[in-house]
């Protein structure tokens, strides 16, 4: 191979790598406004992100995979703890989380300032970033998740019990959160289909349930934890 022919290959590498570099740069930027949903941003959100700032949220938690590991991801915290969840917490944090070792330190933030942090997680929990966090993700167990349960112990109910997150509100044997009421014995007070309905549409059983519809699960994954949970008595 010659110099000159040795330069063109080179002028020639560099040159396509640099185009597809910035078209690939382009693309990413002309969909960030459609992803991030920047036609929701509203005043609200922008006042709940300083909100979120002021009290320093993200020395202990982490939000669009940034911050500190201490406390839980907040990324699709809406999603999984409901809005009143949030306001109980953030109002009653040594009673939210009396039985974790975590503990969040009272911060006596305003009732107007806890909405304004809802809406900015409302917002973000919105936000397309390719089902991040993991632990909120919404892809179901595969076949061989399914078998590393099973040749765990744990039954199928008490997986999807345990990594849907169930424990960040209610508690068993003591231990997990306490938003929700305890569930050691909730299949003496709940029939099998009660509970089902209860898991899918909690207002349907309980108008004043405050409990969010966990839309997320499959119907098989509603059906073992259902079942599941009935059988603690």
């Amino acid at each position: 191979m010659t110099k000159r022919t040795a330069f063109w290959i080179f002028l020639l590498g560099t040159l396509s790598s640099a185009v597809l570099f910035l078209l690939l740069t382009w693309d990413t930027h002309r969909q960030v406004e459609v992803l991030s949903h920047v036609d929701k941003l509203s005043p609200q959100v922008i006042e709940g992100k300083r909100i979120f700032e002021k009290y320093n949220c993200n020395d202990c938690h982490t939000i669009l995979g940034f911050g500190g590991y201490y406390a839980p991801d907040l990324t699709k915290v809406v999603r999984r703890t409901g809005e009143d969840g949030i306001r109980f917490r953030v109002r009653s944090p040594e009673k939210a989380f009396a039985n974790s070792w975590r503990k969040m330190p009272r911060q006596h933030v305003s009732d107007a300032e806890i909405e304004n942090l809802i809406a900015f997680f409302t917002w973000i929990g919105e936000v397309d970033n390719n089902d991040w966090p993991p632990q909120d993700s919404r892809k179901r167990m595969t076949r061989s998740e399914e078998i590393a349960v099973a040749a765990g112990g744990l039954s199928p109910g008490a997986a999807v019990f345990q990594n849907r997150g169930c424990m960040n509100c209610h508690s068993l044997h003591g231990k997990g959160g306490n938003f929700g009421p305890p569930l050691d014995t909730v299949g003496r007070r709940l029939t099998l289909e009660q509970i089902g309905h209860y898991i899918k549409d909690p207002k349907s059983v309980n108008p004043r349930a405050l409990m969010p519809p966990q839309k997320d699960l499959s119907e098989k994954e509603l059906e073992v934890v259902a079942k599941f949970l009935a059988g603690l008595k």
